[in-house]
């Protein structure tokens, strides 16, 4: 279903939602996206209730880790923190996990983590800009777990690749999760599972578009409406004459040990 609206309208809404945290509720009926078969909030609540400290890592406005504790019945007493580096969304992020006890701190996201060594028995992450293998080696507890998911290779590269033409392959084979398993080894874990899937994403109209892309910046980096007016307005009557632009996400899911020494 595409909203209505001319071209102006539809821009000026994507151009005005809010783009903080990780709540992608807003795209209901304007864009879509399958999602992975193995449930990450379901899978990492089930996580969650076995652990005795716990930690998210770039929880983002701290709605996934929200879900999963929502769904999880620990076993005994849980002590969590989440680390998250932009501002607005550590706001976020502690206004709706205090409540759960989760401790929020604010970290740089390529930066060490604020924690002693071997604290966590169990790290978890959903789509990190980048996993930083040695600390969360580090900070994990012999036989503890990292459990993650994270964005594949050529991610809604149809979508990246519609505003800034075809890319390298240096960039398209970027995330790899073969090569995420080797640097994961070469940190001293052990990967016991590794799943990829390619999954369906539909844009139904152009605001969904802007608002997509004000929000995942890396998409198409520096991206406004006012550099990309022409590419915006030539979708928008792809949309309205061939119907829904299809792109397509890639995600892998980790779950990698601490070997016990």
């Amino acid at each position: 279903m595409t909203a209505n609206g001319t071209f102006e309208d539809l821009v000026a809404e994507g151009a005005a939602v809010p783009t903080e945290g990780w709540d992608f509720s807003w795209f209901e009926g304007r864009a879509t996206e399958a999602r992975p078969s193995w449930g990450y909030a379901r899978s990492a609540g089930e996580r969650l209730a076995g652990a005795g400290a716990a930690l998210d890592i770039q929880t983002g406005g701290g709605e996934v880790l929200d879900s999963a504790l929502g769904r999880a019945e620990p076993a005994g007493p849980l002590s969590i923190a989440a680390t998250e580096g932009w501002p607005q969304n550590v706001a976020k992020a502690t206004a709706l996990l205090r409540p759960r006890g989760v401790v929020v701190v604010a970290a740089p996201d390529d930066a060490p983590l604020p924690f002693a060594d071997a604290a966590f028995d169990l790290v978890l992450s959903r789509h990190p800009v980048r996993p930083y293998w040695d600390e969360i080696t580090r900070v994990l507890r012999p036989g503890g777990t990292y459990f993650a998911q994270h964005i594949g290779p050529a991610s809604v590269f149809e979508l990246v690749e519609y505003f800034l033409g075809p890319q390298p392959d240096e960039i398209r084979g970027g995330r790899d999760p073969e090569r995420e398993r080797a640097d994961a080894e070469a940190a001293g874990l052990e990967v016991v599972d590794l799943r990829a899937e390619r999954l369906r994403m539909e844009f139904h109209d152009v605001g969904a578009v802007v608002h997509f892309l004000r929000k995942v910046v890396w998409m198409v980096p520096g991206f406004t409406v006012e550099a990309y007016e022409s590419r915006l307005r030539a979708l928008h009557e792809r949309i309205e004459k061939e119907g829904p632009f299809v792109a397509h996400s890639s995600r892998h899911l980790f779950d990698a040990r601490k070997p016990v020494r």
